[in-house]
């Protein structure tokens, strides 16, 4: 990062802890960054198959009159001041608001946080959150079955400012429940010093030399995406249920060897600290973060064969009583300063237009990342995860979660 600082006080403050978080994109080869995220918005549909919801209605809006907002979302993903232990755009959104903004990385997997909320939500009741931030698949079930608010996009003008191939996503037409809130890879990562030559291929986790220091997403979508690519699949399409189980064979080989250490959601980056584990598949995200934090220790890279496109997404449980206020806080965040500032600090894929050209006031050699700006050459080793039947939902991901110990 240049040494100039930026005039901007709010943004000199995050100068000194820019970088990192959740991993950033993939999509099938040849599509521009338009059509990539474009098909990660459709690409996941999530149907399971839980019943329809319930009656429940959406919860009182106390916004008026308590001037606060709770938001849950995953480690890493908002810029953060390690020196003041807080985060510089949350403080400028009170400033600006009036709002309070509780924050809180309660996220650490789509299926774990689902499990945790699930009866609140299906009874209409507060979970404790304003705004939950899920990936598109898990989005979409909770659309479906009732468990958001519809948004009022008068209270949220910088919407606008989506991407277009973003406004109109297949699980949620019309964004009426949900707003992108950065888009990412999954791929692998390594300890450069304990595995110097590198790694290149999701089989190269599996070298005697790694037994029990490997480490793999508790995401479906994410592991299981990167073995299929490794077999030759093409997981945005023309796959079933046996490309499915060769690579969940594969899987559970690695885990009842001792291969493979734990299967973890953020929290494997703790081990990745530890040393505990030496070699993952990852977030690129994360590993941004974390390099910046303990001295460029580790290395991300899309393995040969291609890593895995997604997309998360803003949305208001149906129980929650602050919606006026999540949805300033919405607004907020689409304005192309702030989205610029979180994705200088997150790494990722930012789903807001002009956030490029503010990027080149607060770092211009990030504009050249391509973990927040992919080059068309970058997204062509990136692929989403096809959508799912109901029955395919049901069964691959009762027989993921059985093969990795849940």
């Amino acid at each position: 990062m240049p040494n100039r600082l930026p005039d901007d006080p709010r943004l000199r403050r995050l100068v000194g802890a820019q970088l990192s978080r959740r991993n950033i994109l993939m999509g099938a080869g040849g599509l521009s960054l338009a059509g990539l995220l474009a098909a990660c918005g459709t690409g996941g549909t999530g149907t399971t198959s839980d019943g329809p919801a319930g009656e429940a209605a959406a919860a009182e809006d106390l916004s008026a009159s308590e001037k606060e907002v709770n938001w849950a979302n995953w480690t890493l993903y908002l810029d953060y001041d390690d020196k003041s232990q807080s985060y510089p755009s949350l403080e400028a959104f009170t400033a600006a608001t009036g709002i309070a903004a509780n924050y809180s990385e309660d996220i650490d997997g789509n299926d774990t946080y689902f499990g945790k909320v699930q009866a609140q939500l299906a009874a209409g009741q507060d979970i404790g959150q304003d705004i939950i931030t899920l990936t598109d698949w898990m989005a979409a079930r909770l659309i479906r079955l009732g468990y958001t608010q519809e948004l009022d996009h008068a209270n949220i003008p910088n919407a606008a400012n989506l991407l277009e191939t973003l406004k109109d996503v297949d699980f949620d037409p019309g964004r009426k429940n949900s707003l992108t809130w950065q888009s990412g890879f999954a791929g692998i990562a390594w300890n450069k010093e304990a595995v110097p030559g590198g790694l290149k291929t999701v089989s190269d986790l599996w070298k005697p030399e790694l037994k029990g220091r490997v480490e793999v997403l508790d995401e479906m979508r994410d592991t299981m995406g990167l073995m299929m690519l490794e077999n030759g699949v093409r997981i945005s399409g023309g796959w079933g249920a046996d490309e499915f189980s060769n690579a969940l064979d594969d899987l559970t080989k690695q885990i009842s060897d001792g291969q493979i250490r734990q299967v973890k959601g953020n929290s494997y980056k703790e081990d990745l600290i530890s040393g505990d584990a030496l070699a993952v598949i990852c977030w690129s995200g994360d590993i941004t973060q974390l390099n910046f934090e303990n001295g460029d220790k580790w290395e991300f890279a899309l393995p040969d064969a291609g890593g895995t496109l997604w997309s998360d997404n803003l949305m208001v449980p149906i129980g929650a009583p602050h919606k006026a206020n999540a949805e300033a806080l919405m607004d907020f965040y689409y304005d192309p300063k702030n989205a610029a500032t979180v994705a200088a600090y997150v790494n990722y894929i930012c789903p807001v237009q002009g956030a490029r050209e503010e990027m080149e006031k607060i770092d211009p050699e990030l504009v050249e990342n391509p973990l927040i700006f992919p080059s068309d050459d970058y997204l062509a080793k990136a692929h989403v995860f096809r959508s799912l039947s109901a029955d395919e939902e049901t069964d691959f991901t009762n027989r993921f979660q059985k093969a990795i110990g849940n």
